[in-house]
């Protein structure tokens, strides 16, 4: 993966349905899920906490080539697209299975509980659905935008088994195709139910990109237009945003030349676009690199963007390090009214205290790097 890139690791766990890498975990980590919040808040004094060990773990899958398709499969099913609305601040739902909320639930002795529990596991998160099982993964989106529904707030879910995912980087996995990406995609949206959704479509997708041939990167984007189709068409109050990198990484010129091959241009895939997921770019150059990269895209004036604010309190490192990189704090807490024009929210994507691979093992969350984000 390259420097600049988003760093988003996959830990093959999804909503509802937790798996460990084995039984033998630090004190330190907890079981591996994708879910992801954080909130901006004073320092604190530090407090005693043992580190893991810090390991790295690289896996380096091969994109698989698929067949050149010259048509991208439509969903069966049509919806007109409703008027877009804004949605009230605090309504973000937080799933209740996630590796932090287990951390807090079996360490109520760590002396680093109540700044975990407080800062990170109170926030609304994003639910990743990060393997590739067809045949679980309606009834697990349904357990997630029903659990919102019936609090009447907004499930956030990220949808990541895009073949080739990460360019042969830490997130191992995704479907074995093009073919197959799109009828697990057909099984995600039936489990999107009727409620608001937002959905952050394949992190890393678009911006990451240019690993792929011509050919290959232009079946990429047939698949992810059609995604946008299908799961507005399965549920026309979700909300679908396309990769858009960061504000460190491609021209937006170019982003949003790519994100146009992809639909994000177009209302019937696309409510916008989504940027510096797993990254720690400030939400100021967020704001206006997104502001760019819409302008450029064109489509309808309605498109907008959504943020992950989770570890950007303090900025990206000045060396460009994405790895765990030290003195990281934790950004904006999430809502669905940011006061800024054309950015629909601040989300937390990528789960504070998840480790990208140096501080513990890739998308274990490790206490002790989530003490440090929320006490920095």
């Amino acid at each position: 993966m390259v420097v600049a890139a988003s760093v988003v690791v996959a830990a093959g766990a999804v909503a509802g349905v937790l798996s460990a890498f084995d039984d033998k975990r630090a004190p330190d980590q907890a079981r591996p899920p994708e879910v992801s919040a954080s909130p901006r808040l004073a320092p604190l004094p530090a407090v005693p906490s043992p580190s893991a060990p810090a390991t790295t773990e690289s896996v380096s899958p091969s994109p698989s080539p698929s067949a050149r398709r010259t048509q991208s499969p439509t969903p069966s099913r049509t919806a007109k697209r409703p008027e877009r609305t804004s949605t009230a601040a605090g309504r973000l739902y937080r799933h209740p299975d996630s590796q932090v909320l287990d951390w807090v639930r079996s360490h109520s002795g760590d002396p680093r509980h109540a700044v975990i529990a407080s800062r990170i596991a109170e926030q609304p998160a994003a639910v990743w659905f990060a393997d590739y099982s067809p045949q679980t993964v309606t009834a697990r989106v349904a357990a997630v935008t029903s659990g919102g529904a019936a609090l009447g707030r907004v499930p956030v879910v990220v949808p990541y088994a895009v073949p080739g995912r990460d360019c042969g980087g830490h997130s191992q996995g995704g479907a074995p195709d093009l073919d197959a990406y799109d009828a697990w995609i057909d099984r995600f949206a039936a489990g999107l139910g009727s409620g608001e959704v937002i959905v952050v479509l394949e992190p890393d997708s678009v911006a990451q990109s240019a690993c792929l041939s011509a050919g290959e990167r232009a079946d990429r984007f047939a698949s992810l237009a059609r995604a946008g189709r299908v799961l507005k068409a399965a549920n026309p109050r979700a909300r679908v945003y396309f990769d858009a990198g960061h504000s460190g990484w491609n021209a937006p010129g170019r982003q949003a030349a790519w994100l146009r091959q992809a639909g994000a241009a177009s209302p019937e895939s696309s409510d916008g676009i989504f940027s510096n997921v797993s990254n720690f770019h400030t939400t100021a150059d967020e704001v206006a690199y997104d502001r760019r990269v819409l302008d450029a895209l064109g489509g309808p004036a309605g498109l907008g963007a959504v943020i992950d604010t989770s570890r950007n309190g303090n900025g990206a490192p000045a060396d460009g390090e994405w790895c765990d990189p030290a003195g990281r704090g934790l950004g904006r807490t999430p809502t669905l009214s940011t006061g800024e024009s054309r950015i629909d929210a601040y989300l937390w994507v990528k789960l504070p205290g998840e480790s990208d691979g140096c501080k513990g093992r890739p998308g274990t969350f490790t206490a002790s790097y989530a003490y440090d984000l929320a006490s920095s």
